[in-house]
């Protein structure tokens, strides 16, 4: 999938600035995906045993778990995808779809969150924060 989809179409885009963010799910930090993800991200690379290590299992903290999946999950499957052409079609759709308003609305939320972990000397959140 990186290799095949998520590289080939990335390079289709003027980014200038590229951080890649992989959560903690275990076949993710594989050592082959991590070495992939290093060559390709260098020190952009923010993921369980990459160059930025992020803590593995830290849904609280990561963006990617307390948020994208499962605001892109409930728009993809909105409609019943019924082809692979479909489905594929509306992930594009919803991720082109996500305005630099509701990222930095996440960001903010991001902030509350480590307040609220430091206040709190690293316990649990009690229960899910966001805010639309």
């Amino acid at each position: 999938m990186i290799t095949n989809f998520f590289i080939p179409e990335l390079n289709n885009h003027d980014v200038q600035e590229l951080w890649f963010q992989q959560d903690g799910a275990t076949c993710h930090t594989a050592r082959a995906t991590i070495d992939l993800l290093k060559d390709a991200y260098g020190d952009c690379l923010i993921s369980r045993f990459g160059p930025v290590n992020w803590p593995p299992r830290s849904c609280d903290l990561t963006p990617l778990d307390y948020f994208l999946w499962g605001y892109v999950k409930l728009l993809v499957y909105a409609d019943k995808p019924q082809t692979l052409d479909h489905f594929e079609g509306n992930i594009r759709r919803v991720i082109a779809d996500i305005r630099p308003q509701m990222l930095e609305k996440v960001i903010g939320n991001w902030t509350s969150r480590l307040d609220y972990i430091r206040a709190s000397r690293g316990s649990r959140m009690p229960e899910t924060i966001f805010k639309m």
